[in-house]
């Protein structure tokens, strides 16, 4: 009931009071347009918010396409108060913010020749060649400043009908760059769209050519579809399933997320939940991911915490029992009920007790240490390194004890330490 009434919300919003009439948006196309002889598009709207508008989704980011170059977009822009950043400028893009708002600004151009990574190219004018260099017909759909759709590649009727397909020959689009078919992956999953068999055989004839890309831009791709609030249904789609699984061989325990729906509700939805769910066995898999997609040092020092604690989980019959409240304040609550997820996805079956068991972790509150420097100093010890090692003593001795200990047992051994 609450997602009707929220996407109810959006189509009404969307009706009445459509993105492109904001303020910020108005006064963006003023300035690009002014100077500017005749009614000829000069920017239009494309890509992810031209397709949510239309679906009657969320908008979030706003790119528009425009036939000046960055150093046009700079002069146009320069007594204005929007800032012009170089966020793309070797693809022809910049970033226009304006009052906590960003646009992304892209040159309308010309692929001249590509290698599968990069592509040298040609600024143009022209929005019927933009949208034949484009990767899928529902992304060269523009809507102008007026809500008018230009639709040169029939992306529309393909966005109505869940479809996702290359413009023109997807052998061609795939070789252009290769990191389209981890694009048409996720495209493909987030709008429930069946593989043809051409489609399907080009890019597994140009699976190889994943090897040549960059493991930043690869890894980004990855994140956005784990990203994709459907990710889970890729384990029902055989096609998608092989085509991932071919891409990322790592991803050994991917038929753990067949039953993944039925704790979703329990654990912090994250990139490093999802990389655990498909990474982290017994042999520190995970690790190996890490190094090869050089990950951030966030996700990869999750990952080894997650993945050393399934180990001792999996090896340790009191890890859940006897040891849960000192294994809690080891890594915290968020990380403890995902390496129960894990070890409960690795069961055959799952009880309403196993799922209960999420309700006593967030139940169980791990004490303050008590104790500071402040204290000991009142006690007569003097500042030095004589504190740091009675409170670390103390500290262990606290949590050996069910993170408990008295005034005296610590006065006792502030004694033995003088």
């Amino acid at each position: 009931m609450k997602k009707l009434f929220k996407n109810l919300s959006i189509y009404i919003n969307n009706f009445f009071f459509p993105f492109y009439k904001s303020k910020d948006l108005k006064l963006l196309f003023k300035n690009l347009e002014k100077d500017e002889k005749g009614d000829k598009e000069v920017a239009m709207f494309v890509g992810g918010c031209v397709r949510n508008f239309l679906k009657s989704k969320k908008i979030d980011d706003i790119d528009i396409a425009t036939i000046f170059s960055p150093d046009q977009i700079k002069i146009k822009l320069s007594r204005s108060n929007f800032r012009v950043i170089d966020t793309g400028i070797e693809h022809g893009s910049v970033t226009v913010v304006a009052n906590n708002k960003k646009f992304e600004l892209t040159t309308l151009r010309k692929d001249l020749n590509t290698d599968g990574r990069h592509a040298d190219i040609e600024i143009i004018d022209n929005w019927q060649e933009d949208s034949k260099r484009r990767d899928f017909t529902i992304n060269a759909i523009y809507l102008n400043k007026k809500g008018k759709i230009f639709d040169p590649q029939q992306g529309v009727n393909d966005l109505n009908n869940n479809s996702v397909k290359f413009i023109g020959d997807p052998q061609t689009r795939i070789e252009e760059d290769f990191l389209r078919i981890i694009r048409f992956l996720r495209f493909s999953l987030q709008y429930k769209s069946q593989i043809d068999q051409s489609t399907a055989k080009a890019i597994k004839i140009n699976l190889n050519g994943i090897k040549n890309l960059s493991k930043e831009r690869i890894l980004s791709e990855l994140f956005k579809i784990i990203n994709l609030k459907n990710f889970d249904e890729i384990i029902s789609d055989k096609e998608l399933l092989n085509i991932f699984k071919l891409i990322f061989p790592e991803f050994v325990k991917i038929e753990r997320l067949k039953k993944f729906k039925l704790l979703k509700n329990f654990v912090k939805i994250s990139n490093e939940l999802y990389l655990s769910i498909l990474l982290v066995d017994n042999k520190k898999n995970h690790e190996y991911f890490s190094h090869k997609y050089r990950v951030s040092g966030k996700t990869s020092e999750t990952l080894s915490i997650l993945g050393d604690n399934y180990i001792n989980c999996i090896n340790d019959k009191d890890f859940f029992k006897k040891k849960l409240k000192l294994n809690l304040y080891n890594i915290g609550a968020e990380n403890l009920k995902t390496v129960f997820c894990l070890y409960l996805l690795d069961k055959k079956n799952l009880s309403k007790k196993d799922i209960a068991f999420f309700k006593i972790i967030d139940g169980i509150s791990i004490p303050k240490f008590p104790y500071d420097g402040q204290y000991l100093i009142k006690k007569g010890v003097k500042e030095g390194k004589a504190i740091g090692k009675i409170l670390k003593a103390a500290k262990q001795g606290w949590i050996e004890n069910d993170f408990s200990l008295s005034q005296l047992e610590l006065d006792n051994m502030i004694k033995n330490t003088k």
